[in-house]
């Protein structure tokens, strides 16, 4: 398995990627976002020296009880940042031999205007689309700028909360919606070896909903795709522990990432680099 980017590939099997989280924006549910980008940058700058292979930048919430940002504002955040893109990882040296390098730069975004402008800048290797790919747009634009496509599921619009959201079989479903997004992306000129997989944690799915994702997750390797998991201080950690404060939910991420990995996930997006590295790295030592 491989996954090709504008410029390099990286194969599997490997050590899974780490995934680490700026946010430019001011309502991180976690509350680690800012709107400084040279905090911003150091921010980044500290994920990649802990070891992160990708950065991945978003410029609004994804929070359902906060309005989407405007499309301009979002765009003027993520150039601000893509414009010192450089100074995140100049200077410094690879964490260790399977770090991904220099680290590649990912887009956490779902609007094509939005996709277009970073895309644009010949800086982003991997959209990060939020939406459920409701149409063909963002698949080709990334096919056109030689980029690679996050699909993640979900279901309805973003930012619109689905806490109603009733399954009778998540998994069948799910397995169901990456068939046809997986069509749906090649039809628009995307290589098969350009998508990604997001189960979705907690969007558009309740807690248990959830928990049968995380227990059937080797499911989605059928698919022959590289599956991200969206670990990082969850809702339903929260369920499951008792604890509210996300950033309490630490050592609950960890468990998720071990589980995940052992039915065969790929990449892990977070927010303690730290913590998931040297996670990842014992794991594949073991």
């Amino acid at each position: 398995m491989r996954l090709r980017l504008r410029e390099r590939v990286i194969s599997f099997p490997r050590r899974p990627l780490v995934m680490g989280i700026v946010n430019v924006n001011d309502d991180s549910f976690s509350g680690d976002g800012t709107l400084d980008f040279a905090a911003a940058v150091e921010m980044a700058r500290d994920k990649v020296r802990a070891g992160a292979d990708v950065i991945d930048v978003g410029a609004e919430s994804a929070r359902t009880n906060r309005a989407a940002v405007d499309v301009a504002e979002e765009i003027r955040r993520f150039l601000g940042f893509l414009d010192r893109w450089d100074d995140v990882w100049s200077g410094l040296e690879p964490r260790d031999a399977d770090q991904v390098w220099p680290p590649l730069v990912s887009a956490n975004t779902w609007r094509p205007e939005v996709v277009e402008a970073v895309l644009a800048t010949g800086k982003v290797e991997l959209v990060n689309d939020m939406g459920g790919l409701p149409d063909a747009r963002n698949a080709a634009l990334c096919a056109n700028a030689g980029a690679a496509l996050l699909i993640m599921h979900s279901v309805g619009e973003p930012k619109v909360p689905h806490v109603h959201q009733q399954w009778d079989d998540v998994i069948g479903a799910m397995l169901a919606f990456f068939r046809e997004k997986l069509e749906l992306a090649a039809a628009a000129g995307l290589p098969d070896d350009a998508m990604v997989l997001d189960p979705g944690i907690d969007f558009a799915k309740q807690r248990d909903d959830n928990l049968t994702v995380y227990r059937e997750l080797a499911l989605l390797q059928e698919f022959g795709r590289p599956v991200l998991v969206p670990v990082s201080r969850k809702t339903v950690i929260g369920e499951v522990l008792g604890i509210d404060d996300p950033q309490e939910r630490d050592a609950g991420t960890v468990a998720c990432i071990a589980a995940s990995m052992a039915r065969g996930a790929q990449l892990f997006r977070l927010h303690d680099v730290e913590a998931a590295w040297q996670t990842v790295k014992t794991l594949d030592a073991l």
